[in-house]
């Protein structure tokens, strides 16, 4: 099915606010995630209706068709293996490789990405922790958390963020929490819900409760 580009960023909206919330998608929330006018969004629903890629519920949002779900995972599938093979292979920091990705989403060849995919030995996650859909549409699931309902004394290991603003990539870059940097909570604070964590077991560092709350890590044995 030959779709536009704009088309094919509708459905990847749905769905990335399916995968958030955990329901169907309203008019507003599509607004927001791509900075258009509800009366827009109206309309541009209307049309993939009419294509049977998404399906009205009263009261109750917008849906995924089946063949809707699909191309929709295609493409973020197709994304995210462009985001790794720009990190890994190019040398891109993963601040800079979002909007790449967004164009080169669209190249419509499943071998092409499947290729990419087997060179790249085939990743589970993105360069932000995202995890990326297999050739089938299966998606790999972990268990995460967030350092904000870290315990004080729990460590962990950062695989992901919640934020992927290239400001806030950028302000992760600077003061050394990536993916993959071990983390322990030291202190909690009540008054803000700032945190005091041990970076890599070398240094403390105070980080605010919006940045905590943005950085997925998987719990570790402490013995410390």
């Amino acid at each position: 099915m030959n779709l536009s580009y704009t088309e094919e960023n509708y459905l990847k909206a749905i769905y990335h606010i399916k995968m958030k919330s955990g329901g169907n998608a309203g008019t507003n929330a599509i607004s927001e995630s791509l900075l258009t006018a509800p009366a827009s969004v109206t309309d541009m629903l209307k049309k993939l209706a009419e294509k049977n890629l998404v399906a009205y519920e009263k009261y109750k949002g917008v849906k995924l068709t089946e063949i809707g779900s699909k191309i929709a995972t295609q493409l973020v599938r197709n994304h995210r293996i462009w985001e790794v093979f720009l990190v890994d292979k190019l040398g891109y920091s993963w601040d800079e490789v979002h909007d790449i990705a967004e164009q080169l989403e669209h190249v419509q060849s499943e071998t092409l990405i499947n290729k990419l995919a087997d060179f790249l030995e085939n990743p589970r996650f993105d360069p932000h922790g995202d995890p990326i859909p297999d050739a089938n549409g299966k998606i790999y699931q972990r268990k995460q958390i967030l350092i904000s309902n870290l315990q004080i004394g729990a460590a962990g290991e950062v695989v992901g963020v919640n934020e992927h603003s290239p400001e806030f990539l950028k302000y992760l870059n600077r003061i050394q929490l990536n993916i993959g940097t071990k983390v322990k909570v030291i202190e909690k604070f009540s008054f803000d819900g700032s945190q005091i964590i041990l970076v890599d077991d070398v240094k403390e560092l105070t980080i605010t409760y919006e940045v905590a709350k943005n950085i997925f890590v998987t719990v570790v044995n402490n013995e410390s």
